[in-house]
């Protein structure tokens, strides 16, 4: 025990640890796959993030079912045609409709029945609109059923508003941050937390299993480094290549694809100097367990790469999930991450909430250094 205490407890020697370091990075730079995962790869997500992967619903196919002659079911028939969000296939019959949605040509269909103007001018009674929408994708399915509603309900506003009559409440709706409701916006500051998931847990997680693999780590552990001596010389250039891509990430978020970016600069090199803690820790930690490159790997995306999609708030809201999943978010570093560069991006140094991810992220990078450290030191008695 005590001479596990003296390993750690040993001064640095920055002698040694600047040599390790050199080493460490002339062996990064040299590495084919490396350069891959660290320069190749985050353009290609930003570009797919920004152009394949979208939220926003625009342009969905439907029919229209126009069964009425009348003025003022042509008047709404037009009024569907208008909008932006619908490509409008007309038809004079439902039944000619129903093949296109079998086939998944069309996402659903809007029936104005014959007697439209009759119910809507004479009778005095609310004509019923029917909507039949392709149920196989919800959120499309609720989308047409909801927007399908609101073009009746503007279709209407605008026919009270010309007959001279003031509606008795005027709703005006804005929304803060994001007043365009760009999914863009959202997903690309979440890019940027996947981009340094890779970085900085599947990198380092490939740095001890590669030693072992290529019998180096022998050699090494009968230097007189200490044991975290050795730690850092691995991490500190994963970190440097870490910040590095941050600043490229905003480069490319601001430059190329306009999205706003209303915090400082020193705000977003801080969380992600802080994110890194928890997620080289890891990397470090799985490499540690490991000795197999092809099976730190593995554990690196199901630990790392899994959660950071699913459970961190980048494509699925936290707060729709289970209550004991949203508390086990709080373990997730990305789930920290993400929130902070949403934040900076949108909102701007918003420091008690900054402050509240930032010690999220120090409390479980200590756990996984923790962890590290004890692992390490079985391995390089």
């Amino acid at each position: 025990m005590s001479r596990r205490l003296r390993e750690v407890t040993a001064p640095l020697s920055w002698r040694r640890l600047r040599a390790l370091v050199v080493k460490e990075s002339l062996q990064m730079v040299r590495d084919p796959a490396t350069l891959l995962i660290a320069f190749v790869l985050p353009p290609i997500m930003f570009f797919l993030f920004a152009t394949a992967v979208s939220l926003d619903i625009r342009n969905v196919e439907i029919g229209l079912a126009l069964e009425g002659d009348g003025p003022m079911a042509s008047d709404l028939a037009a009024a569907y045609a208008a909008t932006p969000y619908f490509n409008v296939t007309p038809a004079r019959d439902r039944r000619s409709l129903e093949p296109l949605l079998l086939a998944g040509d069309i996402r659903g269909f809007v029936v104005i029945p014959q007697d439209f103007d009759e119910r809507l001018l004479h009778s005095g009674r609310s004509p019923a609109l029917q909507v039949i929408t392709d149920g196989s994708q919800p959120n499309t399915a609720n989308f047409v059923g909801g927007y399908a509603q609101g073009v009746v309900a503007n279709w209407m506003a605008s026919r009270e508003g010309g007959s001279g009559a003031e509606p008795p409440i005027s709703l005006e709706q804005r929304f803060w941050f994001n007043p365009e409701l760009e999914s863009q916006t959202v997903l690309l500051p979440g890019a940027m937390a996947i981009v340094m998931t890779m970085i900085g847990t599947l990198l380092t997680a490939l740095v001890i299993a590669r030693e072992w693999e290529r019998g180096t780590m022998e050699a090494m552990m009968s230097t007189p480094a200490a044991t975290l001596e050795l730690l850092i010389s691995k991490l500190a250039p994963y970190f440097l290549l870490g910040m590095a891509a941050t600043v490229g990430c905003l480069l490319m978020a601001v430059a190329f694809y306009d999205i706003p970016f209303r915090g400082s600069l020193f705000a977003l090199l801080l969380i992600s100097a802080v994110f890194l803690v928890p997620a080289l820790g890891q990397g470090l930690l799985i490499s540690t367990l490991s000795k197999n490159q092809f099976i730190a790997s593995q554990i690196a995306v199901f630990t790392g790469f899994m959660p950071a999609f699913v459970l961190s708030g980048f494509l699925f809201e936290i707060d729709s999930m289970p209550l004991w999943l949203q508390y086990l978010t709080e373990l997730i570093p990305t789930r920290h991450y993400v929130a902070s560069l949403q934040t900076i991006f949108l909102a701007g140094d918003i420091w008690p909430q900054l402050w509240r991810d930032i010690l999220g992220l120090i409390g479980v990078g200590a756990v996984f250094f923790g962890f590290t450290l004890a692992q390490s030191h079985k391995r390089l008695d």
